[in-house]
């Protein structure tokens, strides 16, 4: 698909590009750029330097996002001492400048939060099916389809209020619709073995994992994978071996009930011993581990495991436009929500990688004409919820935002709904990743809403807890968030708290990092018993006096958004940081 000459500049006009001074992005930038959009086609925007003859098309962290949406990467990403600045742990000024990042450009807008509102009025929203299609039909007719695969990392049936009301299967028909060949999960075993059974069903594609095994002692296939570990595909006359690998920690964070008799792992074990297989037994050219571990989990991964030429990571969001190399294993990782298409190009020679090539492809809806079969794809599953999902709930004066590693505009509004709601003392709300941003004065709809709590356990717990319990809780989940080894992580930023505050010193040692805890204003008393109030977790299992009433959080949120009209969520966190001077801090902990 090319757009003509007349298209782009219709679509540059309406952007400004157009006569732009100082600025624009790294393809429209200075006056060569712009006597060069006067003839830019779709092709310029895909622009790609080949190698060999097989490539490799990668998504990961969809999160159900099948329509264009806004997507602002953190303003604070932080952890241990060790991780700091390292791919995984980079955002704002910091990736900037790690990988020559110019101020203004669209890549500034799609991998930071800098400028984030004035560049979104410039580029227009990120992602969508109807829009990523065109990118992946322009590589499969570059290179012939029989020698690409679209690999997915997971992450995809989930987030949005059309894959909750479908259970998934508007999503799984989107991945059919992109063609989607082989996937992995993590959020998609939310929706109970059972279902994941019949989507899986329903997808052309393969969904393979090696580390989930039966842990049913009285099952015929106790101990062994629930899923094919593997699979082996032909592209480009090279034979590519490819390992799954699901989230390790699945069972720990979502509840345990939806993959009750599963077993998860890291299991780095049995996935040496696939690869040794495919490499002397089925005598593949190529190994790819298609994973879900998070970023930097994959690359202590890379450290234990030998013989892997590729990891195709998964699970913590972030845009990486170059490879992370470990002991000659080449990492990827192509951002989330849709925002990118990865495109890996492999030269294969003599039964082995001899160079590749490495892209993010940024799905600027703006700039990418939508695939007509994908927007009425799009229009039908919304369809039967479109009365509710366009309601326009309210406004907000100021962004709306999820990611960060402590606070966040969105999960403060979630927070405020609750606490009105309940007149708890204090409320938890789950560190997810996943979500949508609203820009200052946007309204906000109803499926906005969902976009921040999709979950199939939305229930809102209200219970009695000590505040010896809640001072030794936001310890234990500090020790798992910044933990200095990445294998000890489990995924996900800090619980975010409303109606409390606190100092946290992250180098601090285990059990030590917490400092200054207020709840209401004042220093939390640990022998004093606080109404509490959470969802997207288990942490009512350990409370007492629960209310009979279990709200879902989505509509609460809702009802209180209706009531207030006009939404004013401050930017400045809740949380002090007592060993950084700024959000996104450079490698050796440099502001």
């Amino acid at each position: 698909m090319d757009i003509n000459r007349r298209d782009f500049m219709q679509i540059a006009m309406a952007l400004g590009l157009i006569g732009v001074t100082g600025g624009g992005t790294n393809l429209f930038a200075g006056e060569a750029g712009k006597e060069k959009i006067k003839s830019l086609t779709f092709s310029d925007v895909v622009e790609f330097e080949a190698k060999g003859k097989a490539t490799i098309l990668h998504i990961c962290d969809l999160h159900a996002h099948i329509k264009p949406l806004y997507w602002r990467e953190p303003s604070t990403l932080i952890s241990a001492k060790n991780l700091v600045g390292t791919p995984g742990f980079i955002c704002g000024e910091s990736f900037e400048k790690h990988y020559g990042i110019e101020s203004g450009s669209l890549d500034q807008y799609f991998d930071t939060h800098s400028n984030f509102a004035e560049l979104a009025k410039k580029f227009g929203k990120m992602g969508g099916i109807s829009h990523m299609k065109p990118i992946i039909d322009h590589v499969k007719k570059e290179r012939g389809k029989e020698n690409v695969l679209l690999l997915d990392s997971g992450d995809t049936w989930q987030g949005t209020a059309v894959a909750l009301k479908t259970k998934g299967e508007a999503i799984v028909d989107a991945q059919n619709y992109l063609g989607v060949d082989v996937m992995v999960g993590h959020w998609e075993f939310t929706y109970g073995k059972e279902r994941v059974m019949e989507l899986i069903g329903k997808l052309k594609g393969e969904f393979i994992s090696q580390n989930v095994l039966d842990n049913d002692a009285f099952s015929d296939t106790f101990e062994e994978s629930v899923f094919p570990p593997f699979t082996i595909k032909e592209i480009g006359g090279a034979k590519i071996g490819i390992i799954g690998q699901s989230f390790p920690f699945t069972s720990t964070a979502n509840p345990k009930r939806f993959t009750e008799n599963w077993s998860f792992a890291l299991r780095h074990d049995s996935l040496q011993e696939h690869v040794d297989h495919l490499r002397k037994k089925e005598k593949v050219d190529c190994i790819v581990v298609l994973s879900h571990d998070g970023f930097s989990v994959d690359q202590e991964l890379a450290k234990k495991v030998t013989g892997v030429d590729f990891i195709l990571s998964g699970h913590t969001h972030d845009p990486s436009p170059k490879p992370i190399i470990v002991n000659d294993t080449v990492i990827i990782i192509s951002g989330s929500h849709g925002k990118y298409v990865g495109r890996l190009d492999l030269d294969i020679k003599d039964k082995k990688v001899a160079g590749y090539n490495f892209k993010l492809i940024p799905v600027a809806s703006n700039l990418i004409p939508a695939d007509k079969a994908g927007d009425e794809l799009i229009a039908k599953a919304y369809k039967p919820f479109d009365k509710e999902l366009n309601e326009v709930l309210g406004t907000t004066k100021g962004i709306l935002y999820k990611r960060d590693t402590f606070y966040s505009t969105f999960d403060s509004l979630i927070g405020q709904a609750i606490q009105d709601k309940v007149k708890s003392d204090i409320v938890f709300t789950p560190g997810y990743r996943w979500g949508t941003t609203v820009l200052p004065g946007g309204e906000i709809l109803k499926d906005n809403v969902y976009e921040m709590t999709a979950i199939t356990y939305p229930e809102v717990y209200t219970f009695d807890l000590k505040g010896s319990v809640i001072a030794k809780l936001i310890e234990d989940i500090a020790d798992n968030v910044f933990n200095a080894n990445p294998l000890l992580q489990q995924g996900g930023d800090m619980s975010r708290l409303t109606g409390a505050s606190y100092s946290i010193k992250i180098d601090a040692k285990s059990g030590e990092r917490i400092s200054d805890f207020m709840i209401g204003g004042k220093p939390i008393d640990v022998k004093k018993t606080y109404r509490v109030s959470s969802w997207g977790g288990n942490l009512q299992s350990v409370g007492e006096n629960m209310d009979k009433e279990t709200p879902a959080v989505y509509e609460v949120v809702s009802d209180y958004i209706r009531a207030k009209k006009v939404i004013d969520i401050p930017l400045e966190s809740n949380v002090k940081v007592l060993d950084y001077s700024c959000g996104c801090p450079a490698k050796g902990a440099k502001c």
